[in-house]
């Protein structure tokens, strides 16, 4: 696996807090998925900075996506 470059973004999802809601496979579509259980996934990061998934982050009802900056680890969208 390739290094990851300083301006990429990790995302994670909080699969405790999710409650399958969908927006974000609507705001960010190809960036995250709905498992079999109903609750949100994120496609592989670390990925390319992407305002849809910052908008998708900032939408959750539940507060469940967090994303973060590789290079210095600080929180961009969800719960810090």
């Amino acid at each position: 696996m390739a290094e990851p470059r300083a301006e990429q973004w990790t995302v994670s999802v909080d699969h405790g807090s999710c409650i399958g809601s969908g927006m974000c496979t609507s705001t960010a579509a190809g960036r995250f998925v709905l498992g079999a259980d109903g609750r949100a996934g994120v496609v592989p990061s670390p990925i390319d900075p992407d305002p849809s998934v910052l908008n998708a982050a900032e939408s959750c009802p539940a507060e469940a996506i967090t994303v973060t900056a590789v290079d210095t680890g600080t929180v961009l969208a969800g719960p810090e």
